[in-house]
């Protein structure tokens, strides 16, 4: 798979090991340093992939994930030495399709690009443009949700655990399932964020957050977007 790869690393030396092993996988490789840049060749001419290091001068790679999301559906992996799971869940809900922790392998690195353009590739050819559940619409090529016609604000992170329960109403996702599907992630130790993005959604969707009649728990399995009458019944 060829792809247009925008690298944004400020130190050299590792731009160019990263360069060298994405071009041996045929991709055309772009490379800046520092995130005003990434942001200005972003705009300029849009990647299929952004590989951004968190840790960069003028604009971090947090903050160019954050407007480049905002723009665009491309595919951004970050690059960082931050290892604890509330900085990967931070670069999960600003829209990161995966996050790489440092020291890495360049040869992982370029696996993990392969992995996430598939899964980009994929979405891109199967994923309905809008789905529709009862009263909740949610069109996935404008990034929008509505309930009743009315739009609700969502973070990148939440509309993509809702695009997964919506694109199978009434089908019950463990956590571990959501991750995967949502953020391309498994790792026991970040489930948690689930429940999170859950409860948010909840304040939204749901007339009594607490008597959820919509985003129904069901107790010792995960997760459903209620389908119809078999799931009137909340859990």
């Amino acid at each position: 798979m060829c792809a247009q790869i925008l690298v944004a690393e400020d130190d050299p030396k590792q731009a160019e090991l990263i360069r060298r092993y994405l071009v041996r996988d045929h991709h055309a490789v772009r490379i800046v340093h520092d995130g005003r840049a990434a942001i200005d060749e972003a705009r300029r001419k849009p990647p299929d992939l952004a590989l951004l290091d968190v840790m960069m001068p003028k604009v971090d790679g947090l903050d160019v994930c954050r407007v480049l999301r905002a723009e665009s559906e491309l595919a951004i992996v970050l690059l960082t030495a931050r290892t604890t799971e509330d900085d990967e869940l931070l670069g999960l809900d600003l829209g990161a399709d995966d996050y790489v922790t440092k020291p890495y392998s360049p040869r992982q690195l370029a696996a993990r690009v392969r992995a996430v353009l598939r899964r980009s590739g994929r979405k891109k050819r199967l994923e309905p443009q809008v789905l529709q559940v009862g009263a909740l619409t949610i069109d996935v090529a404008r990034h929008e949700v509505a309930l009743a016609g009315k739009l609700l604000d969502c973070t990148p992170a939440e509309f993509r655990v809702l695009v997964v329960l919506a694109a199978e109403p009434g089908r019950v996702f463990s956590r571990g399932q959501l991750l995967s599907r949502a953020f391309d992630v498994d790792r026991f130790g970040t489930e948690r964020t689930i429940d999170v993005h859950v409860m948010n959604l909840r304040r939204k969707l749901e007339p009594d957050p607490r008597k959820p009649v919509l985003l129904l728990t069901v107790y010792g399995v995960g997760y459903k977007l209620r389908g119809g009458s078999a799931d009137a019944t909340p859990a």
